[in-house]
């Protein structure tokens, strides 16, 4: 008499063993979290590219300009002052000009102009990386949502098969929902990394902008000093 097992137990054997590594698992776990990572990972691939076409010492503190603007200072240039600075996009120039813009007022009105470029500068340049920042704090966590519901649903399953679930069953749901966090720590790490470096380069370029724009704003006319 033949054992009944036997045609089950051949049965198992000719089933295809799950595919497994990376890519396997990565199709494996495709749903709306992984769609909203991958989307992540394009705009942070976009922002790194615009940080280094744009963030660089040539477009904030360009040396030409600083140096220009400096000498026609020097020699109260004025007009000649105001017409380069309309031609830069660096931070020098726009404090500059919003210093020039109100020569012959009282030196506290020339100040609080410049501080308040100053301030509306650097945020301009900040923003620029800021959103790094964000696509890095928020991708562990869309991942951790993403974890979530897959055990979620693989303890789901495992409650409606009636605890008939082998652990290789179980243990690929599980896979899936972890692939969540490992996809949005690979999306955190280099954001959050790129993020770092270009904020303190921006910082160290901005500061250094500030405070040669402010040398400059110190030499504009004012109406309460003697004219130099």
């Amino acid at each position: 008499m033949s054992d009944p097992l036997v045609p089950l137990l051949l049965a198992q054997a000719a089933e295809p063993a799950p595919a497994t590594g990376l890519w396997a698992l990565f199709v494996q776990s495709f749903d709306i979290f992984t769609i909203v990572l991958l989307g992540g990972s394009v705009v942070a691939v976009a922002v790194i590219i615009l940080c280094l076409v744009e963030v660089r010492r040539g477009r904030v503190l360009p040396q030409n300009t600083v140096e220009r603007l400096g000498d026609l200072a020097k020699g109260g240039r004025w007009e000649d002052v105001r017409t380069t600075a309309q031609q830069s996009d660096s931070i020098v120039a726009r404090i500059v000009l919003a210093a020039v813009e109100k020569k012959g007022a009282e030196r506290a009105v020339i100040r609080d102009a410049a501080e308040l470029a100053a301030s509306e500068e650097s945020a301009r340049w900040f923003r620029k990386v800021d959103l790094l920042n964000v696509i890095g704090n928020l991708g562990p966590l869309v991942g951790l949502a993403g974890t979530v519901w897959g055990m979620i649903l693989a303890f789901t399953s495992l409650g409606d098969s009636g605890g008939k679930a082998g652990a290789e069953v179980l243990s690929l749901g599980i896979s899936k929902a972890l692939f969540h966090t490992l996809l949005g720590l690979c999306l955190a790490i280099p954001c959050l990394l790129v993020y770092g470096v270009y904020r303190g380069l921006i910082d160290r370029l901005c500061t250094r902008g500030i405070v040669i724009a402010g040398d400059i704003v110190e030499r504009v006319p004012s109406s309460d000093e003697p004219a130099r």
